[in-house]
């Protein structure tokens, strides 16, 4: 399986989190369709995980693998 990249997973993070676009990316479905409740119920304030969750990808700190335990390349 293609690995998937540090830099996509953290871009889409940062602009397209309050949707857990991100996390549907690296194959998180579960957690993706939570975020998307968490920002309709927080009126769009629960958006800042997704944002948050992007730069600490990028930075490589927190989110490091796919749903598959795959490494994401850089």
């Amino acid at each position: 399986m293609e690995q998937k990249s540090k830099v996509v997973a953290g871009l889409l993070g940062i602009f397209l989190g309050a949707w857990g676009i991100h996390r549907f990316y690296l194959g998180y479905t579960k957690i993706g369709i939570i975020q998307i409740i968490v920002t309709f119920v927080t009126l769009g304030i629960g958006s800042l995980w997704g944002f948050i969750e992007g730069i600490l990808i990028l930075c490589g700190s927190q989110i490091t693998t796919d749903a598959n335990g795959n490494p994401l390349k850089d």
